[in-house]
């Protein structure tokens, strides 16, 4: 049930009820039919994405011969940020997937990215999940589970993106040494962090003018030397891009096909006007990328661009559900559902041909960790994002932290139980609220969607609720309801005000 046009918004709670019975009825049968496949994951790791890596050998072998030595367990891979310290290591990865078929040195090598939301449990998780095991719930009792089963061969954990230090011990990773054969390595920011856990540190210098330049042309197409007196603007925005791989790869991305020496000579200037203020801060690959953007011009392209940092850090986007999206949220005009899908497949297209977005395989994309924050740089001030998606997140923010100009929120993805009656935030402009895949939120207060007039996009999908608050029904803005997966609903109040509703996905 998508299109709501056709029904009588004054039955449908009573229908949508009656729907949900015979989906449990069908699942209580149990009967699926013979093709249903259960998948028994495979204990070998899969190789991730290789992206092309320009220079940096010198990084790579000194981390391999750390890798291959005794002497040391732990490393640490720090750099700033797109410089290209994920790109190494997941060569590095593969390589060792590689050694792990004909010379087993290690039996087993994990990769988890950890990223600026760090906790003790989510990380657990995510190296338990890795090796196919199953924790306790108690801290103290995952630590040691984990412990014992890390111990028991040599292995290399690839901690990618860490941001702030932790005791080895209170996860449960055993320290490396001689005597056991296990490798740590991680990657970092920060120089700091890494020493505070005792790794030996390799830095990732950023790429000199040469090196820079290839790759700049490399990705633009080497004929445009041959524009007259282009060489010296060309030169000149390289060394804007401050020898960090990802800025130069995302900026020629988005002068790819231009011979016009005018319009070069404006990117320039525009280029120079983004940093001139930011150079050497943390703020100043954000600006480098934001040029990019900038210059996407169409605001749909644009908005289409930002939603992908609603997901999770490193998350794998299935391209058809993130034109879905686009098109609940109207970003691709009007038309047929097939002429909008198609439009948003060309948006997609555009976007990963400029680097903002990678290709992962035939059917999704991701978004580069960097990329995304600089997504969320661009929507720090208002209208604007607040994303806690993929965190391990147990309860919602304190009402304090919904301000009145927050555009869309995303909290999918996490552990929370509900929607407390506390909170009720004031949020006048809020137009997207996604709660999805929070499989341990069951209820939800009647006043939580009280001060929410202008919702229009509401994913509650493969969430544990019950029952709908009866504010639903005041929602009058709401285009786009979203209850696939709510197996345990019970109740719907009242759909005959919302005249603006257009899908409701059950």
């Amino acid at each position: 049930m998508q299109n709501v046009s056709c029904f009588s918004r004054g039955r449908l709670g009573k229908q949508v009820s009656q729907t949900i019975e015979e989906v449990k009825e069908i699942i209580g049968r149990g009967r699926f039919g013979e093709a249903l496949v259960i998948d028994d994951p495979s204990t070998a790791e899969v190789p991730l994405q290789l992206e092309h890596l320009e220079g940096q050998t010198l990084v790579k072998a000194d981390i391999w011969k750390h890798l291959m030595s005794n002497e040391i367990g732990m490393i640490g891979v720090c750099g700033r940020g797109g410089i290209g310290k994920t790109t190494i290591m997941k060569h590095i990865h593969t390589q060792l997937l590689e050694e792990i078929k004909s010379e087993p040195l290690f039996e087993k090598i994990i990769w988890v990215t950890v990223s600026k939301d760090f906790s003790i449990t989510k990380i657990q998780q995510q190296i338990a999940d890795r090796m196919y095991i199953s924790l306790p719930d108690p801290e103290v009792e995952r630590a040691t589970v984990l412990a014992n089963e890390l111990g028991r061969n040599r292995h290399v954990l690839i901690l990618d993106d860490v941001w702030e230090g932790f005791a080895l011990k209170k996860v449960g990773i055993p320290k490396p040494t001689s005597s056991n054969g296990s490798k740590l390595v991680l990657t970092s920011r920060s120089k700091v962090v890494c020493r505070s856990i005792g790794c030996e540190i390799v830095e990732v210098p950023l790429l000199p003018y040469k090196e820079s330049m290839n790759l700049f042309l490399a990705l633009t197409e080497r004929r445009i030397l041959k524009v007259p007196s282009l060489e010296e603007i060309l030169g000149n925005i390289v060394e804007e891009c401050d020898g960090l791989p990802l800025a130069i790869q995302v900026i020629a991305g988005s002068m790819k096909g231009i011979s016009d020496i005018v319009e070069w000579r404006n990117a320039l200037r525009e280029l120079r006007e983004h940093v001139i203020s930011v150079k050497g801060t943390d703020v100043e690959i954000y600006e480098l990328l934001k040029f990019s953007f900038d210059r996407l011009v169409d605001l749909k392209i644009q908005n289409c661009f930002l939603y992908c940092s609603l997901y999770p850090e490193d998350y794998i986007i299935p391209k058809k559900e993130l034109i879905e999206y686009w098109i609940d949220e109207e970003f691709l005009g009007t038309g047929s559902r097939q002429e909008l899908y198609y439009r948003g497949h060309t948006i997609l297209n555009r976007l990963e041909n400029k680097c903002l977005l990678e290709k992962h395989d035939r059917d999704t994309v991701k978004m580069h960790d960097v990329m995304r924050d600089t997504a969320l740089y661009i929507k720090s001030s208002g209208p604007r994002f607040m994303v806690k998606s993929g965190i391990g997140l147990k309860e919602l923010p304190s009402k304090q932290e919904w301000e009145e100009d927050l555009e869309k929120v995303s909290f999918m993805m996490n552990n929370v139980s509900e929607i407390p009656l506390h909170l009720s935030p004031n949020c006048e402009v809020l137009s997207t609220l996604l709660l999805q895949k929070n499989e341990y939120l069951e209820r939800i207060s009647e006043s939580s969607f009280q001060h929410m007039h202008r919702l229009s996009m509401l994913d509650l999908s493969y969430t544990n609720v019950e029952q709908l608050p009866n504010s639903v029904s005041n929602l009058e803005k709401l285009k786009a309801l979203v209850l696939r997966g709510c197996y345990n609903l019970r109740y719907v109040p009242s759909l005959e005000k919302l005249e603006a509703l257009r899908k409701l996905d059950l």
